[in-house]
């Protein structure tokens, strides 16, 4: 069975927010928005890290909408939708502040 480029990405970017936030996030000792933001920078690296592995130099063009773009943009832009509502449930169940302040201030 052969995927969609679109597809390959989609659920590399499914795996990993899946380890994020089923691993990585819950675990962490001290949950705060710039701990999760330097893990998040870490995986959204990677991500583009085998994106750029698989299509890198194979002229696949890649639909966001009606807009073709490169694997690197598709990968970027689908990583961050995907993840908002993900962090914002996570912040919100963890009482994480998203202006980086602590409730102690």
């Amino acid at each position: 069975m052969v995927l969609a480029p679109e597809a390959q990405i989609l659920i590399l970017i499914g795996i990993i927010l899946a380890v994020a936030y089923l691993g990585i996030f819950p675990t962490l000792e001290e949950k705060t928005i710039n701990k999760l933001m330097g893990i998040d920078l870490a995986l959204n690296v990677l991500a583009l890290i085998v994106a750029g592995a698989w299509f890198w130099g194979t002229g696949v063009t890649f639909t966001l909408v009606f807009y073709e773009t490169n694997w690197a943009i598709f990968t970027i832009v689908c990583f961050a939708l995907l993840e908002i509502p993900l962090f914002l449930n996570f912040a919100k169940k963890h009482g994480i502040r998203l202006d980086g302040r602590d409730d102690h201030d």
